[in-house]
Parts: C-alpha cells; structure tokens; sequence
C-alpha cells in the first residue's frame, strides 16, 4: 500500500536498524545531509545502528542484573561506587553516596536502611571523622556482583584490548565527542520542575 505522498512505504525496522538514519529521520529534520554521499550516510547509520545495538545489549545487561540481585537501578548504583571505593582503598560515607548518586541525605538514609536490611551492606563508625559513619558491602553482595554483571562488564575491556592504540584513541575521542553534543546541560525541556 502507498503511503500519503504516493511513494512506495518504507518497511519498518526491528532491533538496531531503527537507529539507520533513514528509518529515524528520513525528511532530513533532525540531521541535515546536504553534501553528504550516499556511502557517508550509509557507513554513519552503520555506525549509530552498531551504537543502538550496544545500549540494548547494556540495557538487557542491567535489567537482568537487577532481576538478580533483587535491587533497583540506584541500589546497584550505590553498590557499584561501594567496590569502587573499596578497590582505591577509599572509606564509603554517606555523604560521599549522596553525592555520587544526587540524591538527598533523606533517600540516601532510606538507600542505606533498604540496602543494609538485604544484607548488602554493614555500617559502622567511620575509622578517622567520629561524626560519620563508614559504609562496606559485604563480602557475599561484593561476590555476588562480581561473578554476575561486574565480569559482563569486565567484557568490554577484552573488547577494547583487540584494537590497536590507534583504534582506541579514535574510538575513545568518538565517544568523548558523542557524549558532549548529547549531554543536556540546560536544555530546557529536560529540567525537572524541582531544579
């Protein structure tokens, strides 16, 4: 059937091929292609598809290391930056939590109370500062992310060790490049109410 303007309709796309520019902006509103050849458009599309398929695969990642862990995204964050410290030799306080996180000090009590009641984490007083306390995973939790989602993750170094220096060096200022022209900052329609 034909669509609207008598062309014939494009066929929908499944998985990462909805990211092909084609499928996502064929008018040209969104990305202008003037001067642009055929084969540019073609290798970027492969290159946004190939992109599109990372996120899902990240996201289907992080879905099923929630559904294992038994937690929510902001208490795998939390115990993500808890090992993270561990490994620098860092003491965890609860102030450094809310700060990585953005959270408030009130979600950062409810995050703790919820995390240590799972036995995901231990509190006790803070080694110099008697005013704060020191926040560890336990050694089961810290086990349990590790051999689960922490050695998925671990994957994409092996990925990255298969390219050359050269290779590296593009893709990491690609990437530096793509996070800083997506990166909201101001954008009004992303501010929330309560900023």
């Amino acid at each position: 059937m034909p669509s609207s303007d008598g062309s014939a309709p494009r066929p929908f796309a499944f998985g990462p091929s909805i990211y092909h520019v084609d499928v996502s902006d064929p008018d040209g509103e969104l990305v202008d292609r003037r001067g642009m050849s055929d084969e540019d458009v073609r290798e970027i599309s492969d290159l946004m598809q190939a992109l599109g398929g990372l996120r899902d695969a990240e996201q289907k990642l992080s879905e099923a290391s929630l559904r294992y862990m038994k937690l929510n995204q902001t208490d795998m964050r939390a115990l993500h930056f808890l090992i993270a410290l561990e490994n620098s030799g860092a003491t965890a306080t609860p102030g450094a939590i809310a700060a990585h996180l953005g959270i408030s000090t009130a979600s950062t009590t409810k995050l703790l109370d919820r995390l240590e009641r799972g036995g995901h984490i231990t509190r006790s007083p803070h080694p110099s500062d008697r005013r704060a306390l020191a926040i560890a995973i336990t050694p089961q939790t810290r086990r349990s992310a590790i051999e689960t989602v922490g050695r998925q993750h671990a994957r994409r170094f092996i990925a990255a060790a298969r390219l050359s220096s050269d290779e590296r060096e593009i893709v990491r200022r690609f990437l530096v490049d793509m996070t800083t022209e997506i990166a909201l900052g101001d954008v009004p329609w992303a501010i929330s109410e309560e900023e």
